[in-house]
């Protein structure tokens, strides 16, 4: 089987269900920026020594797959089976989203109070959950996008919301298990 289709070098590719668009539609910027926001997670993980951690940015990484599925499917799509995994998706978010607090939870009960807004960096690991964190941004800048324009699940942007926190303590969290944070001084 080859890799390549050649149907999408005109610029165009389908949704689910077969909805043609073009490649800066934005659904597929929303989606796209996901699949960086994965490949981002990845690299994090690489740097992260604790077992829990890691399965934890493996199920992040999972579930965003699963929200790109969701942002892949136009809403007027009619589709059943498609429709019912969506559902299944969101009610699954509200999950990952009360998990994800826990988790900030338990890290924040650990970190010091910060004094000012921390400078991205101190570790390798650190400086890579910045990434996320930003790039996390700006896909749920692109979903709001998306859902100025359609209807999409009111879980997909909490659950962003909630994961760039997350990123921003685990930064803080890991930078602390290596070294000393950086704050801006206001100036």
């Amino acid at each position: 089987m080859k890799i390549y289709t050649k149907n999408g070098d005109q610029g165009q590719t389908q949704l689910i269900g077969g909805v043609e668009v073009a490649k800066n539609h934005h659904r597929l910027e929303a989606y796209g920026s996901l699949d960086e926001l994965n490949a981002h997670l990845a690299l994090l993980r690489e740097y992260v020594n604790s077992d829990h951690r890691k399965e934890h940015i493996i199920d992040i990484q999972k579930h965003l797959f699963r929200i790109g599925m969701q942002l892949a499917t136009p809403e007027n799509l009619n589709n059943e089976r498609i429709a019912q995994r969506c559902e299944e998706i969101s009610k699954l978010s509200e999950e990952k989203i009360l998990e994800m607090e826990t988790e900030i939870d338990l890290i924040v009960a650990a970190l010091p109070q910060a004094k000012s807004f921390t400078l991205p960096g101190g570790c390798k690991a650190t400086a890579q959950c910045h990434i996320c964190r930003t790039v996390c941004r700006r896909c749920e800048r692109n979903c709001v996008a998306v859902s100025q324009e359609e209807n999409i699940d009111g879980n997909i942007l909490k659950y962003l919301n909630r994961l760039s926190d997350y990123l921003y303590v685990l930064g803080r969290k890991l930078c602390l298990n290596e070294g000393e944070e950086c704050f801006w001084d206001g100036m």
